[in-house]
């Protein structure tokens, strides 16, 4: 099989989708690997250090007219689309349902999309999308800290307080992987912070594991509007794999909030899970909205991209062999995560989340 990693399109993504012992990994399962001059440059990873390992340099439109696997780290742009061929499969986080336009896209083209963020392991879990959730969470904090500062129209509140004064309120809206790495970060802080989330036995666990300055709280309408008025700093960090995020904040609520308060809205890949919310990047990170900064950076890994890219390719190298070395359908059949993990296939939506994201069809990728 011909494996394509392209250089990332995205304006301020810094990572790339495979490193050189990948290469390494795939010549030695007898496929060819063919990555765009320049690829890894925002991580630290020099053209020559893939040609070493056995890649071929080419441009984007040679690797997307040759490449059988297309492995990315971010959704294919509109600038890609046209390149994408009847039948090649990408491999990267699309994060469908808040992106119509490239569903309908990808439907169009007939491409095969696997998705990273809807991959299900045998537990349950989302093993693609820990790590940068992990990144997210962390950041979110130090962009939190950063953008409460009075310079950037924040209220001016230090996470910490010291000795006399308060710390900052953080509330978390999940107690996921994001707002749980987020929690770590704040109490680290010595903030005050609060997790809400819907699932019992998930709060239980997290009461066990966090420090002190750490409180959680069963989330529900009510309970998030006595949040709202005490916050400094609100994190959004809820997800329902494959879908929309939930809308939990809406404006009018929004206005419980104090001036220069920040929200830092982690869901934004997936809609986001504020009204006011809408997707910024790290060019143009942040907006005012009712008195509230508010950071909407949809790939905000993107930033630290050497930490992020060793961090995604060592999960998804081993799913990426299984897809090149089966071939994508025997792949699927042998496999539920990576049958789990193709959202769209030749020509239609095979992920019911992405299609009632959409009121959409669904068809299952392999008929019962």
């Amino acid at each position: 099989m011909i494996i394509g990693v392209p250089r990332e399109t995205l304006l301020d993504e810094y990572r790339v989708a495979l490193l050189p012992v990948g290469v390494e990994e795939f010549c030695r399962c007898g496929h060819e690997v063919l990555v765009e001059a320049g690829a890894g440059l925002g991580s630290g990873i020099s053209d020559h250090e893939y040609l070493a390992a056995g890649a071929d340099m080419v441009t984007a439109s040679d690797l997307f007219g040759q490449a059988d696997l297309v492995i990315k780290v971010k959704e294919p742009q509109p600038e890609e689309w046209e390149l994408i061929r009847p039948g090649q499969a990408i491999f990267t986080y699309f994060h469908f349902a808040a992106n119509q336009p490239l569903v309908e896209a990808m439907i169009e083209r007939g491409a095969t999309c696997i998705a990273y963020e809807t991959l299900v392991d045998e537990d349950g879990r989302l093993p693609l999308l820990t790590p940068m959730s992990e990144v997210a969470g962390r950041m979110s904090i130090q962009e939190g800290a950063k953008y409460l500062e009075r310079p950037q129209m924040g209220r001016g509140i230090l996470l910490a307080g010291v000795p006399g004064v308060a710390p900052a309120h953080i509330t978390i809206l999940g107690g996921g992987v994001v707002g749980a790495n987020a929690a770590k970060i704040a109490a680290g802080f010595q903030a005050d912070v609060t997790i809400l989330d819907i699932n019992m036995d998930r709060l239980r666990y997290l009461d066990d594991i966090m420090p002190a300055n750490v409180n959680m709280l069963y989330s529900d309408r009510q309970v998030i509007r006595e949040q709202l008025p005490l916050a400094d700093l609100v994190i959004g960090a809820v997800l329902i794999p494959g879908a929309k995020a939930p809308c939990l904040v809406g404006r009018d609520e929004l206005k419980l909030m104090k001036p220069g308060s920040v929200i830092i809205d982690v869901a934004i890949d997936q809609g986001g899970c504020m009204e006011t919310s809408r997707p910024t990047s790290h060019s143009d990170p942040t907006y005012i909205e009712e008195g509230v900064v508010h950071y909407c950076v949809t790939n905000m890994p993107g930033a630290v991209g050497r930490t992020s890219t060793f961090a995604l390719c060592n999960v998804t190298l081993p799913w990426a062999l299984e897809i090149a070395n089966q071939g994508v359908l025997p792949a699927a059949r042998q496999l539920k995560p990576i049958l789990s993990a193709i959202n769209v296939h030749d020509g239609r939506i095979t992920n019911q989340a992405v299609a009632d994201s959409f009121e959409m069809s669904y068809k299952p990728l392999f008929e019962e």
